[in-house]
């Protein structure tokens, strides 16, 4: 688990890094309606394949700019194998316009549980580490979830997807959070939104619209400094299906649960 886990930091800074070297001469282009990419992103993951894969060369990797071949002919589950799920940057827009909360996120999963996971926030040289088992860690220093049961005392984070239509269910459920916690948040980054529920800086998070390798590393994060996860529903959380509801506490993942059920 060791030898994983330094590789993964290693890949998780290398592509923070070329993050960093792209940022005064990137070009844009889209994905789809506001959803956007840069060269940044496939320098980011070319980099970081090189070093996850020459370090072990019979393992699978799935990232997010992995073309859509690629990506149908890796499937949902490889049942057996070690596979790297890399998302190269999380937080696009953010990178682009040059605003803090964008971060690269890498992770190791073998029988649908993942082993270890980094996510590293470059900007700001935060480096987010969990093994499973082990605990999670910034910069070394443990992390704990924060001690608030009420989701009325909550910061509670959400992210949407791209393109939300107005009236959509993912509306409804902002409007019903917004009601019920302190105040609410959209920070641009679900990986980051993960480790910072992690942390303490968040008491939950809740989103609908997301990738695996958006919240791979961070599920793991969060659920080792003491979150707890399931799907919107009140389900067992699926990384390959994910929507995701997280809170610090059981109390308080109840009353989200109850507040999200309120959108149905």
């Amino acid at each position: 688990m060791d030898a994983f886990l330094k590789v993964c930091e290693q890949a998780a800074r290398i592509g923070g890094s070329v993050l960093q070297d792209w940022v005064d001469r990137i070009t844009v282009r889209e994905k789809g309606p506001k959803d956007l990419v840069t060269e940044a992103d496939f320098a980011s993951q070319e980099a970081i394949r090189q070093v996850v894969l020459s370090a072990f060369p019979d393992h699978q990797f799935l990232g997010e700019e992995t073309d859509s071949v690629a990506k149908s002919e890796v499937g949902d589950r490889v049942e057996g194998s070690f596979r790297w799920i890399v998302d190269p940057l999380d937080g696009t827009l953010n990178y682009i316009r040059g605003m803090p909360s964008y971060s690269v996120s890498v992770a190791l999963e073998r029988y649908g549980e993942v082993l270890v996971g980094v996510v590293f926030d470059p900007m700001l040289d935060e480096c987010f580490t969990a093994a499973r088992g082990r605990g999670a860690f910034l910069n070394g220093r443990p992390l704990r979830t924060s001690p608030r049961r009420s989701l009325s005392e909550g910061l509670v984070a959400i992210s949407f997807s791209a393109d939300v239509p107005r009236g959509s269910i993912e509306v409804r459920r902002f409007v019903e959070t917004l009601h019920a916690a302190q105040s609410v948040r959209r920070t641009g980054s679900a990986a980051l939104n993960l480790c910072y529920v992690g942390s303490g800086r968040l008491d939950a998070y809740f989103a609908s619209s997301i990738k695996s390798w958006d919240v791979a590393a961070g599920i793991l994060i969060a659920r080792e400094a003491g979150a707890v996860i399931t799907s919107i529903n009140g389900r067992e959380f699926d990384l390959w299906r994910p929507d995701l509801a997280v809170a610090a506490t059981a109390q308080m993942h109840a009353e989200l649960l109850q507040a999200l059920s309120r959108a149905e």
